[in-house]
């Protein structure tokens, strides 16, 4: 027993720990361009945080090209099935790159229904939108990072994803730098150094495979790539998880949405606000992809002694960490507030809400780490079913809360959410005994 604990820890943290930290930098990409901009004007700081959050909503949707790549691929690197693990790769690629195409040719309404419905201000209109028309070309990239993503996490490989992490951040890091402070190209230049730093990205993707997995080529086969039966189990999986985040980017978006109905400061400060929850959710999500690696092995490979295992340590690990992030805010927030924007009246206003930060990573940890472990079992309609219930009571706990709440009832909604995902979740995991199949 004692030995299998350590071997189990061991695994978690192999994954985790590389996990953790090219987690904890995917938010510099938004961090960044919230810093810059939030050193220029406040009209910077939420157009870019609007133009942010419409691409959250955009990519978030199709995250499943990723999510549903990891349990696939985790159930065939545990059941030892090369073909699958070649064919899924490929599938996830070739319907990665047909949504970018159509998001491409669809970009101007789309910006345009995006900005109107995120209530975007008329001073942040032009702004979001030049931030948008040049970001959208970078889909290709970022889709097809999604899916590489997700298969190498599926093959038991953290180091891989940290690798292309830290290199894609870098990249935007330095080339937004210097487009917008030495070359003064305004929003639009944390805008290209994005796009550049994603296919940055994706080339780092392709020549790490060619490396060390260009030996399961052999193994492709054109008739099993368009086999109707395991098309439909790869949609039907995929399908199921798009509703669900497409739920909650919705959530987000109604954020926003309310944000900016309490007047452009409320905006400026909930987009600074949400950085520390982006940070949270980012590093708890290393112990949060660790499961889905794990649990999606373990579930290939039928063994459900160490699936057990990884189940409980990977919340315990989750836990953890989320009390540090707690602790850091708790004593740093202020501080944190400040690297964000030096205009002092949206670090006033930021500071007011600071305290709903040191109590969501708390409240949303367990959330993210159910989420790991549905994406392992593959259980794309329970992750849609607990999060249209969760998205209702979000609704629901804003539609009740006293109206001279104002903006805290905004954030209490907020907590309300992430702690009904993980009831829901965990109500369902309980019903279906997946620990047992």
């Amino acid at each position: 027993m004692k030995r299998s604990l350590l071997k189990i820890n061991r695994e978690i943290f192999n994954l985790a720990l590389p996990n953790v930290v090219s987690n904890i930098s995917v938010p510099l990409i938004s961090s960044v361009d919230t810093a810059l901009m939030g050193h220029l004007s406040s009209t910077h700081l939420g157009a870019v945080g609007i133009g942010a959050m419409l691409f959250n909503f955009l990519y978030w949707n199709f995250g499943f090209l990723r999510m549903g790549t990891t349990g696939m691929i985790a159930q065939a690197y545990g059941a030892n099935r090369p073909a699958d693990i070649m064919i899924n790769l490929l599938r996830a690629l070739w319907v990665g790159l047909i949504v970018a195409g159509i998001l491409l040719l669809f970009q101007s309404p789309i910006s345009y229904l995006g900005l109107e419905l995120l209530n975007t201000p008329d001073t942040h209109l032009e702004l979001a939108d030049r931030y948008f028309r040049i970001r959208i070309w970078a889909a290709p990239a970022t889709f097809a990072l999604y899916v590489f993503m997700g298969w190498y996490f599926g093959m038991q490989n953290a180091i891989y994803p940290l690798i292309l992490t830290v290199l894609i951040n870098v990249t935007n890091i330095v080339l937004s730098y210097y487009l917008v402070v030495q070359l003064s190209w305004d929003i639009e230049g944390v805008a290209w150094g994005t796009l550049i730093a994603q296919y940055t990205g994706l080339a780092g993707a392709l020549g790490l495979w060619w490396v060390r997995y260009s030996k399961y080529t052999p193994f492709f086969k054109t008739q099993g790539f368009w086999s109707w039966s395991a098309f439909r189990s790869f949609l039907h999986l995929n399908s199921n998880i798009f509703i669900r985040t497409l739920c909650l980017s919705f959530a987000f978006a109604f954020f926003y949405n309310r944000s900016s109905a309490y007047g452009p400061l409320v905006l400026d400060a909930n987009v600074v606000l949400l950085q520390f929850l982006n940070w949270m959710s980012y590093g708890v999500d290393g112990f949060a992809y660790a499961a889905e690696s794990l649990i999606g092995k373990y579930k290939g490979a039928k063994d459900k002694f160490r699936f057990d295992l990884a189940l409980q340590w990977n919340f315990i690990w989750g836990a953890v960490l989320a009390g540090i992030y707690a602790l850091v805010y708790f004593t740093a927030g202020e501080e944190i507030i400040d690297i964000f924007t030096d205009i002092e009246k949206v670090r006033e206003a930021s500071r007011i809400y600071l305290s709903w930060m040191v109590v969501l990573p708390i409240a949303g940890f367990a959330s993210y780490i159910w989420d790991g472990v549905f994406v392992g079992i593959t259980a794309g309609k329970a992750m849609r079913n607990s999060m249209l219930a969760s998205l209702l009571v979000f609704l629901l706990a804003y539609a009740l809360v006293p109206f001279h709440w104002g903006n805290h009832g905004l954030w209490f909604s907020m907590m309300v959410f992430l702690l009904a995902r993980a009831m829901f979740q965990w109500f369902l995991y309980r019903r279906k005994s997946w620990a047992l199949t």
